[in-house]
């Protein structure tokens, strides 16, 4: 008889412990805040790599920006905010180099432009020198 006691005590132990696991599990979950900072941020970031000329100078970070943002849009909407907001800093992340690669270029090519014109006056003065 007492190990009968033993056994029901045990599974009625349990049973208390599986049911605390998930309760803290779901209180867990329910705790996470949904990243609607990071989300507007990173909106931003790929808006603004947009405009800083990303498209043109550094189209697959753009690409992999907006998809990721798009990717993490979806994820808010199954209120998964980790992965939304991992997937947010991701394409924040793309965004900003998308802009540091498009203004590297932009320099490059104002460069390039001074570099020709200087040549073209170093021509014109020796022209006029003879």
């Amino acid at each position: 008889m007492r190990n009968f006691h033993y056994i029901k005590s045990n599974q009625i132990l349990r049973r208390i412990g599986v049911i605390m696991g998930a309760a803290i599990l779901v209180a867990g979950c329910a705790s996470i805040p949904p990243p609607t900072a990071q989300m507007a941020i990173s909106k931003t970031a790929v808006s603004n790599a947009s405009s800083a000329g990303g498209t043109e100078y550094a189209p697959l970070q753009i690409k992999s920006a907006k998809e990721k943002l798009d990717a993490a849009e979806q994820a808010m909407v199954a209120k998964n905010y980790v992965l939304a907001k991992q997937l947010a800093e991701e394409a924040q992340v793309d965004a900003e180099l998308a802009v540091a690669m498009a203004r590297s270029n932009q320099a490059k090519k104002a460069a390039d432009a001074v570099q020709e014109d200087s040549r073209a006056l170093h021509q014109e003065i020796d022209r006029n020198a003879q």
